[in-house]
C-alpha cells in the first residue's frame, strides 16, 4: 500500500488572542495564507499541484466565515483551479483535517494536499458562531435534562475524579512554561516558525517570529496566587465534588495563530526529489462523556495503539494538547506512558491554543522532536469539545 508522507510542517509563533496580542491586527486569512505560502516556497512546489487543501477552524464565523481555507488558498496566491474546505471537530479540527489528508492519499484521491488550520481568537471570539443562541435542540436537552456544562467545568470533574489536585496542576503548567522556554533558547523552533509580518503600534512594520504566550519566568509560587476562574454558586451547588482548581494559570490562553502541514504519497514525494520525513502510521477517533468532555484521549489513545499493534512504551514521543493541565495528568496517569515522554517542548498551556490551528501544530513541533532525538514513533492525541478526541501515530522515516 501507498505510504502518506509529510514531507513539512509549519507553524506562525503564537500570538496572544485578545486586542493587543502581536497578531490581533492580522487579519486571520493572512495568518493562513502565510502557512500556505511559506510551504510551497521552502519545498519550491509548483503550487498548481496541489490537490486540495483542508483547513481546520472552530469559529468559522466574521472574518473566519465562507470557507477561509478557499479564501486563503487565494489569498496565498495559488492557482484558482487549487480547491481548498474547511472542517470543524473543535479543538481538533486542524488533527482531523491532517487525517482527512493522509487519508485521501491511502485511498488514492490525492497525490499532494495540504492540511491546515487557524484561529484569531482575538479578532472573532469563542463561541461566536452561535449568535447568542442555544445550539443544542430539544431531543438534547431532554437526553440530558440536567444540562451540559462548558469545558471549564469538565476540567474541573477531571481534576476532581482522577484526583489531581491544585499543587500538581500548578507544576504541570510550570513545566509547561519552563521547557517551552528552553525550546526557544536553544533554537528549537526555529525550523518550524516563519515569520508573520504585523504592523506595531507606531505603524512601522516587524516581524512576528517568537511566541508570545510562553512566560520564562513562571513558577509554581506565582501560579498559586491566581483564583479559580469557573466558580459559580449554581455550578458549586450542582457540583459539590468540585474543588475549584482551574485557573487562568493552569489552563491555555486564548490565542492566535496558523499552522500547516505538506503531505504526499510517498512515490510523488520521491518523484519530486523532496524527502519524506515520516507516514501517518495510526488513526483513530472516540467519543467520551460530553458533560466531561475532555477524557476522549484515552479511549482514542487505546484505540490507536491497539490498531498499530503497539504498546505505550514503544511510543518516543507524546503531544496530549494541555487544553487544561487535568488533561495530559489525566492521560498520563491513565495509559501509564512515561512523563518524561509527555509535550517534551512544552504544550499549549505556554506555546498557547488557536483552537483550529492547533492539531497541525502538535504534529509539527512532534516531527520536528521525532527528528531531533532520533525517535522512531509519535502519538498525538487532542480533547475536543463534545467529547471526542482524535489520537495519530507517526513513525519517523
Amino acid at each position: 500500500m501507498e505510504n502518506a508522507v509529510i514531507v513539512d510542517g509549519v507553524r506562525t509563533a503564537s500570538g496572544r488572542g485578545k486586542p493587543g496580542g502581536a497578531l490581533s491586527e492580522t487579519h486571520p486569512v493572512e495568518l493562513l495564507a502565510t502557512v500556505l505560502k511559506a510551504l510551497i516556497a521552502r519545498n519550491d512546489l509548483d503550487p498548481a499541484l496541489v490537490d486540495d487543501v483542508i483547513a481546520g477552524c472552530v469559529d468559522q464565523a466574521g472574518e473566519q466565515a465562507v470557507n477561509i481555507g478557499r479564501t486563503a488558498v487565494l489569498s496565498a496566491g495559488f492557482p484558482e483551479s487549487v480547491p481548498a474546505t474547511t472542517i470543524d471537530r473543535q479543538c481538533g479540527s486542524s488533527q482531523q483535517a491532517a487525517h482527512f489528508a493522509a487519508q485521501g492519499v491511502l485511498a488514492g484521491a490525492y497525490d499532494i494536499v495540504i492540511a491546515a488550520g487557524v484561529e484569531s481568537m482575538s479578532r472573532v471570539p469563542m463561541g461566536s458562531t452561535t449568535f447568542g443562541k442555544d445550539p443544542n435542540g430539544p431531543s438534547l436537552h431532554a437526553r440530558y435534562p440536567e444540562g451540559l456544562a462548558h469545558q471549564g467545568i469538565g476540567a474541573e470533574l477531571v481534576s476532581a475524579r482522577w484526583k489531581i489536585n491544585r499543587e500538581d496542576l500548578d507544576i504541570f503548567s510550570a513545566r509547561s512554561h519552563q521547557l517551552a522556554a528552553a525550546s526557544v533558547a536553544a533554537g528549537d523552533f526555529a525550523g518550524e516558525i516563519v515569520p508573520v509580518e504585523i504592523t506595531l503600534p507606531d505603524g512601522t512594520t516587524a516581524q512576528h517570529t517568537v511566541d508570545e504566550t510562553v512566560r520564562a519566568t513562571t513558577t509554581v509560587e506565582t501560579l498559586a496566587k491566581l483564583k479559580p476562574s469557573f466558580y459559580t454558586e449554581a455550578y458549586a451547588a450542582r457540583f459539590p465534588e468540585i474543588t475549584w482548581n482551574i485557573t487562568p494559570g493552569n489552563s491555555s490562553p486564548l490565542t492566535d495563530g496558523a499552522s500547516a502541514v505538506l503531505i504526499m504519497s510517498e512515490t510523488r514525494a520521491n518523484e519530486l526529489g523532496l524527502r519524506p520525513r515520516a507516514r501517518f502510521h495510526t488513526f483513530a477517533l472516540a467519543g467520551d462523556d460530553p458533560l466531561l468532555m475532555l477524557t476522549a484521549p484515552i479511549p482514542a489513545t487505546r484505540k490507536a495503539l491497539k490498531r498499530a499493534g503497539l504498546s505505550i512504551d514503544d511510543i518516543d514521543a507524546f503531544e496530549v494538547n494541555e487544553a487544561f493541565a487535568p488533561v495530559p495528568l489525566m492521560w498520563a496517569r491513565d495509559t501509564g506512558a512515561d512523563p518524561a515522554k509527555l509535550n517534551p517542548r512544552g504544550g499549549a498551556i505556554a506555546l498557547g491554543h488557536p483552537l483550529g490551528g492547533s492539531g497541525t501544530r502538535l504534529l509539527t513541533t512532534m516531527l520536528n522532536y521525532l527528528e531531533a532525538t532520533g525517535g522512531r514513533y509519535g502519538l498525538q492525541t487532542m480533547c475536543e469539545g463534545g467529547g471526542m478526541a482524535n489520537a495519530t501515530i507517526i513513525e519517523r522515516l
